[in-house]
């Protein structure tokens, strides 16, 4: 009798192990056998989080009451405190707390739910090229097919709406939207979020803006929520990963009406039990955390970012002016074979990682990402291997 062979199921094959989760493995087995390999790849706060956050979850720890399951939906206080933070930095004040949020464990977690909650085998689903890479992941696991719309520097790294009216949009459920932008670091702005929603509202699509970058080397941070009526066509999904250096406390929200909210917990109840209390009382601690907290951040990144320009600058690379968020997005020079083999150099000569651009699509491909999440000194000593590098 012949045995039935153990296969893996057929949605994987859509997929492959996450870039950064590879590469990572390639630099710690580098650096393992002596190589000092200095990373600028990953975006991963280095910096702590507000000390009430750590506070507040030390003292819940040290609670012997506060260690079962917690509710999905999360702690009311939290949620309570989300409708808050949108209140107080983006003025978006109709939110209801019991309804229209969702705590999520990171927004990676947020985005393949969504697409559980609003996607069948088949449908459409558009994923911006360059765009973060788990948008197609997470479409293709849900059987979506993945429909690229461009992003170019041309275009200033926004949609173009006369090519997205000419595609085939009858069978889109989603469109994944992603602004402050990663990885290319194109600013949001009211008039975007108004074209989208309009787009969002004529075509029967759902926008989902990921949106953790708003307030990263930016003073002044927008919402798509902040456009009337946005909920009827309209999602987001936000994070304290990056504003509140807390990316390993997996501390996220959705927002949206409530009969879009109500269908991705459908999904999100039946995949975890909640969040960890402590990282719940945490993030209500860290939420109050004033503009002083938001400025000195950026004060530090940006002082970051002026070493990560001399990077870009001695490598040759042209970086657009004005970009937001936790990275430096640069274009090689034309003289270069292409981004992959250009930091493969990078790595083997001067043993420091930065990502090629190619991994965020096809229009990435003359790109290189500096990430700022190291101290300056490291940035610096980078800077001079790669000077070094060049002499040879």
């Amino acid at each position: 009798m012949e045995t039935k062979r153990i296969a893996p199921a057929e949605r994987i094959s859509a997929v492959s192990e996450y870039y950064f989760s590879r590469k990572l493995k390639e630099i710690a087995r580098l650096n393992a056998a002596g190589a000092d390999i200095i990373s600028l790849g990953i975006g991963g706060p280095d910096l702590p989080p507000p000390p009430a956050a750590v506070q507040a979850a030390v003292e819940t720890l040290e609670n012997p009451a506060t260690h079962s399951y917690q509710m999905t939906v999360g702690l009311p206080e939290l949620r309570r405190a989300y409708a808050g933070w949108y209140d107080r930095w983006y003025g978006v004040s109709a939110l209801d707390p019991d309804t229209q949020i969702l705590p999520l464990i990171g927004s990676k977690e947020g985005v393949l739910n969504v697409a559980m909650a609003f996607v069948n085998p088949g449908d459409a689903v558009l994923v911006p090229n360059p765009g973060y890479p788990t948008y197609t992941s997470a479409s293709r696991l849900a059987g979506a097919r993945v429909l690229y719309y461009d992003l170019t520097e041309e275009n200033g790294w926004e949609p173009d709406f006369e090519a997205l009216e000419r595609m085939p949009l009858e069978s889109v459920k989603i469109m994944w939207v992603n602004y402050p932008h990663m990885p290319t670091g194109h600013a949001a702005s009211r008039s975007l979020f108004e074209r989208l929603v309009d787009f969002g509202r004529r075509h029967g699509i759902l926008i989902v803006n990921d949106n953790p970058y708003s307030f990263i080397r930016n003073s002044s941070p927008l919402s798509i929520m902040q456009v009337p009526g946005a909920a009827d066509t309209a999602m987001e999904m936000n994070s304290l990963s990056k504003c509140l250096n807390m990316a390993g406390w997996r501390l996220g929200m959705l927002v949206g009406k409530p009969e879009f909210i109500s269908w991705v917990l459908r999904v999100k109840s039946n995949i975890d039990s909640g969040q960890p209390r402590a990282m719940m009382m945490g993030a209500i601690a860290a939420l109050t955390a004033g503009p002083e907290w938001y400025a000195a951040l950026n004060a530090e990144y940006e002082r970051r970012a002026v070493v990560a320009q001399q990077i870009m600058d001695t490598l040759g690379c042209h970086c657009a002016p004005g970009q937001q968020g936790l990275f430096l997005w640069g274009r090689i020079p034309d003289t270069a074979a292409g981004a992959e083999a250009f930091t493969d150099r990078i790595l083997a000569e001067a043993r420091v990682f930065i990502t090629p651009g190619f991994i965020f699509g096809s229009n990435g491909e003359r790109y290189i990402r500096i990430s700022l999440c190291e101290p300056v000194e490291l940035l610096q000593k980078a800077l001079q291997r790669i000077k070094d590098m060049n002499k040879q």
